[in-house]
């Protein structure tokens, strides 16, 4: 009865275009053009955030203007969290199939021989960037410019824990960020696409908001901070609802928009928006109970509101303005749907989940597919047809005649829901005996012969003895409570891929009993000793500018001290951290270690 489709990417290989060239000039030229790319991936935005999905509270207009001039892809899908996501739209796969298995400290990696469509575009000529959250590694060979991507600016971690002028990277480099972050990023896009206009581009915006911590700035912030919010009556969400939170959410909503808003402006005033793709959408259901259609559901279920999101995609010369899909999709499509508009062939590295929509975005009457579309996140599952949706736990809803998922309808349709059971426990099965769950088996990596700048930050180190860290989501943590304790350690599970000599940094906080105490850095026999001989006393930033208080911790602006040069051989073990001296409790905090290669 239902099915999966495959649809293999091909080329034309521009034959109709040359031919052109040669009869009609320089119109068929820029027609035959590649068409440059610009993907926007919001954060913790629902389906209902956007105005133009009927969100009374507040208005879209750019977000908006791509379904104006181009396609609303109506029913579709992505993760319930932010990395499986990812993992989905950079490899047209399911993360189950990758070893995602975790939002941080490494289960956000995806395996590193999967390929990626910054890759695909690349060897295809384009110039290619993100700018943003990356949520998909942070060490070699997972980083963005591992993955390839030529440039990238922004923070690898799934959350950051400030807004205004953080602590960024630029290509493997630390660096500080300038002003409000999603102002930032989008700076840094439109400077990229002004470099590049001249070749084709593919450039990933990957906003972090409106992720918490919620914060804005003012010009957004005094439009909603008073504002009367109608609420998601169909839901009833009014009995749930953080009416401060869906306020910042909406600011921070508003704040995307305009800066879509000015890479739009940019790519019109560059004359590239005749053969630019431009595609919108997010991640995960809405942080929040709030306005959103009506749906069951939000960010980390595996209902209709937590995996349903907007999808926008503009590209004046292949989708007419206005169109709308009634085919479901998912961020599985993305790379084969844009391969295909790109004209790209390719033979896919593994097999794809995904199928391109080319066709049915650029209006081809193609039936509606009986395919299926999976989710699982922790331990709930479910798979969505054109008309139902059935969780692993058997409850089966009719989305056509009740799309917020309150009538089970399985004993109305039993051999349905059978069918669709077996499915879903066979793709279960399937993609996870690929999926290495076991984070013993995932250490970071150290030394990648292409990696100059090694970072190891507190997220994916384990504190023991009383040293703690700084908040229970750790994404943005730091280790605190550090001292001279004989169990007191900070260690990292690493794999040093080649051994080298590498120049050791360690980004950190101190109190003036630490003067005078010796941090020990040793991996297997290797050992780096140095004296701590400057204090650094720092407060908490952040609560100032979060306009909700926040569940994740704060930040702190930190030294930086040199600890020196050691030499790691190749192979697994723990890279260990201790400050030998005062006994006094939290004398010293740490963010952050890097290792730089100097020798190999």
């Amino acid at each position: 009865m239902f099915h999966q489709r495959e649809k293999k990417v091909h080329s034309n290989k521009y034959l109709w275009s040359a031919v052109a060239a040669l009869v009609f000039g320089c119109h068929a030229v820029s027609e035959a053009r590649s068409p440059n790319i610009v993907i926007f991936l919001a954060d913790d935005q629902g389906w209902g955030d956007i105005s133009y999905n009927g969100n009374p509270n507040l208005a879209t207009p750019s977000i908006d203007s791509l379904a104006r001039d181009g396609a609303v892809i109506e029913h579709f899908y992505v993760c319930a969290v932010c990395s499986p996501t990812r993992a989905e739209f950079l490899t047209g796969r399911y993360h189950t199939r990758m070893g995602v298995y975790s939002t941080s400290t490494g289960g956000e990696r995806f395996n590193e021989d999967e390929e990626t469509i910054a890759e695909v575009f690349r060897r295809a000529g384009y110039a290619t960037a993100a700018f943003g959250k990356w949520h998909s590694g942070m060490q070699y060979p997972y980083h963005p410019n591992a993955r390839g991507f030529d440039e990238f600016y922004g923070f690898c971690s799934g959350h950051w824990g400030h807004y205004f002028s953080p602590m960024l990277e630029h290509n493997g480099e630390i660096v500080q960020g300038s002003g409000f972050i999603i102002d930032d990023l989008t700076n840094h896009a439109i400077q990229f696409i002004e470099r590049n206009r001249k070749k084709p581009f593919l450039v990933y915006l990957p906003y972090n908001t409106p992720h918490s911590p919620m914060q804005v700035p003012d010009e957004n912030w005094q439009e909603f901070v008073d504002k009367e919010i109608v609420g998601d009556t169909a839901r009833q969400n009014s009995r749930s609802e953080n009416i401060q939170h869906t306020r910042a959410a909406l600011a921070m909503t508003q704040n995307i928009d305009q800066n879509v808003g000015k890479v739009l402006e940019c790519i019109a005033d560059l004359d590239l928006a005749e053969d630019t793709i431009v595609l919108y959408f997010s991640d995960n259901g809405p942080n929040g109970s709030r306005f959103n259609g009506g749906m069951k559901g939000r960010k980390g279920t595996t209902h209709e509101g937590g995996l349903r999101v907007p999808c926008l995609i503009k590209y004046p010369r292949k989708i007419a303005a206005g169109s709308t899909v009634k085919q479901v999709g998912g961020a599985i499509d993305l790379l084969p749907t844009l391969a295909e508009f790109a004209s790209i062939q390719y033979e896919p590295r593994k097999p794809l989940d995904g199928i391109s929509l080319a066709g049915v975005l650029g209006g081809a009457n193609v039936p509606l597919s009986s395919r299926l579309l999976f989710s699982a996140w922790k331990q709930r599952a479910s798979v969505r047809t054109e008309r139902f949706r059935l969780q692993a736990d058997g409850q089966m809803y009719d989305l056509l005649a009740d799309p917020g998922e309150t009538h089970p309808v399985a004993e109305q349709y039993p051999a349905v829901a059978k069918e669709l059971q077996q499915a879903l426990t066979r793709w279960v099965r399937e993609t996870e005996a690929s999926n290495p769950v076991d984070p013993e088996s995932r250490p970071i990596t150290v030394g990648h012969r292409d990696e100059k700048l090694t970072q190891l930050p507190a997220r994916d180190a384990t504190n023991h003895g009383n040293v703690k860290r700084s908040n229970r989501f750790p994404n943005a943590t730091y280790m605190l409570n550090w001292s001279g304790g004989s169990e007191d350690k900070i260690s990292w599970d690493v794999e040093v891929l080649a051994e080298g000599t590498f120049e050791v940094e360690m980004y950190y906080a101190a109190a003036a009993a630490a003067v005078g105490a010796q941090v020990e850095l040793s991996f297997q026999d290797r050992t780096l000793t140095v004296e701590m001989t400057q204090m650094h006393e720092t407060p908490l930033i952040g609560a100032e500018e979060d306009r909700v208080e926040r569940q994740e911790g704060y930040e702190k602006h930190w030294a930086k001290m040199k600890l020196g040069e050691l030499n790691l051989p190749a192979g697994r073990g723990s890279l260990d951290l201790r400050l030998q001296g005062p006994k006094e409790p939290n004398v010293a905090e740490m963010r952050l270690l890097t290792l730089r290669r100097i020798k190999q």
